[in-house]
């Protein structure tokens, strides 16, 4: 009895071994299925979103199944396209711009992005205190809000002796809400039949980084993306000074490099307002320019995975987007209540 029983035990064990073995193989297998697959799944995403067939909001979420159904192999790759296509974007963008249009939206939105701005830094570092965030994560996190998202972090990070998951955590906080600021303030625009002046400078008051800001006011019309890509180039701006007060709080000596985009941009504008003979070519230069900001939100998508929203973790999320809330929130208030406005 005790030899059957023994027998019995070992083959128990022999066949549990081998189920363990099988599932482990298929496991192998389908990752390396997924693996094969998630390079043509990239590709005709990305082609996809290149095309234009698709509205920037659609090649965002697009992106971002990819990047939480699939390992990108070109994750370096992605994140260093995304930045250079975004700049480039933002150019050829300026080919449908109308320089009086944009200079007076520039004037007016100057005192609201000043104040903007001072409020956002006071209230997001007294919420990142009150939500026991570390201290530098929460300013990074506040600079992002307040100013131009990753491109703010990226800038002032180093400055403020972040270390990596600092730098990690504040840009996974700020680029969630971001996406959701993407897909949903052109559905709360409409929903409130807010015009296409109110629109644009509330997008660039209360959406983090400049891709969004452009992505959104582009869905929602043309004079939407005059004004809140001139509003939101203000507030990029204030990276300088920025950079320099922190500089001069922690005592480091540091060089700020002027976003060259910007005058880029400031020059498409200049050609399609005073040039009128080349209306076409400005009229195919904006079209390629929205392509590529669809394209570049596909990018911006599939950066993202799994790992990185479990590695942001609530605290500072719940930062992140209660002071989000609230810029948006008293934004919105005070532009529908005529208080500032154009």
């Amino acid at each position: 009895m005790k030899t059957s029983s023994l027998r019995e035990t070992k083959y128990s064990r022999d066949l549990a071994d081998s189920d363990a073995n099988n599932s482990g193989a298929l496991l192998v297998r389908w990752r390396a299925l997924l693996n094969a697959n998630s390079k043509t799944v990239f590709f005709v995403g990305l082609i996809i979103a290149a095309s234009g067939v698709i509205s920037p909001p659609l090649a965002l979420v697009g992106g971002l199944i990819y990047g939480l159904r699939f390992v990108n192999p070109y994750r370096a790759e992605t994140k260093s396209l995304s930045k250079v296509l975004l700049k480039a974007s933002v150019v050829a963008l300026g080919f449908g711009m109308n320089l009086q249009v944009v200079l007076a939206a520039g004037r007016t939105g100057l005192v609201f992005t000043t104040l903007s701005i001072i409020f956002t830094m006071l209230v997001g570092l007294g919420l990142g205190r009150l939500l026991h965030v570390r201290n530098t994560t929460a300013f990074l996190i506040t600079s992002g809000t307040a100013i131009c998202g990753g491109s703010a972090i990226a800038a002032v990070g180093p400055i403020a002796d972040a270390d990596e998951e600092e730098m990690t955590v504040s840009l996974g906080t700020v680029f969630i809400l971001n996406s959701i600021a993407l897909l949903v303030f052109p559905s709360i625009g409409a929903a409130l039949y807010l015009s296409q002046e109110q629109f644009g400078l509330w997008s660039a008051l209360a959406i983090h980084d400049t891709s969004s800001v452009v992505g959104a006011a582009a869905r929602y019309g043309t004079v939407a993306l005059g004004i809140a890509t001139t509003v939101k180039l203000a507030r990029v701006l204030w990276i300088v000074p920025l950079c320099l007060t922190t500089a001069a709080i922690k005592r480091k000596r540091t060089g700020v490099q002027w976003p060259g985009f910007i005058l880029l941009f400031c020059l498409a504008a200049v050609i399609n307002t005073y040039v009128p003979a080349l209306s076409s070519l400005t009229h195919s230069m904006s079209s390629l320019g929205k392509q590529g900001l669809t394209a570049t939100l596909f990018l911006i998508g599939c950066g993202v995975s799994v790992s990185a929203l479990k590695k942001v973790g609530w605290r500072p999320l719940l930062h992140g987007a209660l002071l989000w809330v609230v810029v948006a929130s008293i934004s919105l208030l005070l532009i529908r209540k005529g208080l500032i406005g154009f």
